[in-house]
């Protein structure tokens, strides 16, 4: 099967296509409204700036459907779209010297959400680096050894946690080699590890309550904070995995009564298990080392000091940074690590994560190729023509459907994030739909189809644990259409 063309490839035919339609799509741009501070909004209209009152009768009369303290608090950083103010330009069409500087144009513009991204890369590698949480896992298998169904209900959690607070996809990998004999000595067969290893964490990324590569660069594509909504997502992320983990552990319970019922067996027949199997002679540490565990205390403190320092300090891209490289040193010193040695897993951690950081800039080059020809405009107001006439409910499940679609085109977030947000923000204001659901129906699309696409994650997950894409399929299939209707359920309530 020939294989599709990476995130940047494609994000580089995106653009030239963006550059294309500079030449046929009318020109044209809405006024925008902006405050940064002081007692006054800044209105751009084509011709000139406009300073109006800082109040919510100047929203109201602009028929801007958002709350004063939205912008007095931060939530909304980004000029907004003003609706009916469209108004037609002469043609700026782009032609090949703005391709080739679109995408270094759109890495200045993001430099710093990208320094942000290698600083998360850096740390995740001296963390793992330790040895804690491979040590962590093994001591909790062990401690709960005969009540396995406990041991896929925690770990799918502890996954769904780690893809929805910071964003864990390929580091969840080096986990198969230690689950895998573990679930296959419980009775289990191989599926279960890729649902609670591979499922987990993508239903991580469907909440995302504080993924950097999803939430945050959404959100702050879209010009609304990231916070914005954030007890809805947690919830989401408690009730899909509860919803996900009730049918794994009910496949998982039938296939150790009768494993002629594994899906495996039926699909693939006797397969070799990919690693060595766990004998009850092999001796596991009952439970963690001083070391690991302040490690791991480390681990989650620096997510709980990032999601309050957010909240309440008002922390943003430059403090986050600074915050994971301080923890980086901090692990660093625990483990007695060399600095030559430091530095060589600080630098191969932000290197893990250049290939994101270019994503992000390139996909940022799209918008500024629609800018530069001021199509953007015309685009969001020939789609809200088409949108006015539908109900924000009909709208919200629609955008829904149109964001699975794309994944199987654009499967990474960050990149996902950074094409579509900066419209699809501005035409939820001309559409009556909150930024935050904007930001939550791309989030619910691409987590559910993170789970079958097969530009994402699940091919090598399947590969590392010995399981055909159609035994995953068999598994799979009802659950995406229970996260769907939950997902938009969810949206129109």
């Amino acid at each position: 099967m020939k294989k599709l063309p990476t995130p940047v490839t494609i994000l580089m035919f995106v653009i030239i296509l963006a550059a294309f339609a500079t030449w046929f799509v009318p020109a044209g741009k809405y006024d925008t409204l902006a405050y940064s501070s002081g007692d006054s909004f800044q209105l751009s209209k084509p011709d000139r700036e406009v300073s109006l009152p800082f109040t919510q009768r100047t929203l109201d009369s602009l028929h801007i459907l958002i709350r004063l303290e939205k912008f007095e608090h931060g939530d909304i950083r980004k000029p907004v779209s003003v609706p009916g103010s469209y108004h037609r330009l002469p043609q700026n069409a782009q032609g090949i010297i703005a391709v080739i500087q679109a995408p270094l144009k759109g890495i200045y513009d993001t430099i710093d959400i990208i320094l942000f991204v290698l600083m998360i890369g850096s740390f995740i590698n001296v963390f793992y680096s330790s040895g804690a949480m491979n040590k962590g896992l093994i001591a909790l298998s062990y401690r709960m050894k005969g009540q396995e169904a406990w041991l896929i209900i925690v770990l799918t959690f502890l996954f769904s946690l780690g893809g929805s607070s910071f964003g864990m996809a390929e580091e969840a990998l080096v986990f198969y080699p230690v689950l895998v004999p573990l679930f296959l000595a419980a009775g289990y067969d191989l599926l279960v590890p890729v649902a609670v290893i591979h499922g987990g964490n993508t239903l991580g990324y469907l909440s995302s309550f504080s993924n950097p590569f999803s939430t945050i660069i959404a959100s702050n594509a879209a010009g609304i904070n990231w916070a914005d909504g954030l007890n809805g997502r947690l919830a989401v992320m408690v009730i899909t995995t509860a919803i996900f983990v009730t049918y794994v552990v009910r496949y998982a319970k039938r296939v150790k009564k009768d494993p002629s019922k594994s899906l495996v067996f039926q699909t693939d027949g006797l397969v070799t298990p990919p690693y060595p199997s766990i004998n009850d002679g092999d001796k596991l540490p009952e439970s963690l080392d001083r070391r690991s565990g302040i490690l791991l205390l480390i681990f989650a403190a620096t997510f709980s000091i990032l999601i309050f320092g957010v909240l309440v300090l008002d922390w943003w891209l430059l403090e986050m940074s600074a915050l994971f490289v301080a923890a980086s040193i901090m692990v660093a010193v625990i483990m007695q690590m060399g600095e030559r040695v430091f530095i060589e897993k600080f630098i191969k951690g932000a290197e893990s994560l250049l290939g994101v950081a270019f994503i992000i800039g390139v996909a940022r080059g799209v918008t500024t190729v629609l800018d530069a020809g001021n199509i953007s405009g015309s685009l969001l107001y020939y789609a809200s023509i088409v949108v006015g006439q539908m109900p924000p409910s009909l709208f919200i499940v629609s955008l829904l459907i149109v964001y699975m679609v794309l994944t199987l085109v654009i499967p990474s977030s960050s990149g996902m994030a950074v094409v579509t947000m900066p419209i699809l923000g501005s035409l939820a204001v001309v559409a009556g739909v909150p930024g935050k659901d904007i930001v939550n129906s791309y989030l619910f699309g691409m987590g559910i189809m993170g789970l079958i696409t097969p530009t994402g994650m699940i091919l090598p997950s399947l590969a590392l644990a010995n399981v055909s894409p159609k035994a995953w399929w068999k598994f799979i299939w009802p659950m995406l259409l229970i996260l769907f209707l939950f997902c938009a359920i969810w949206l129109v309530i």
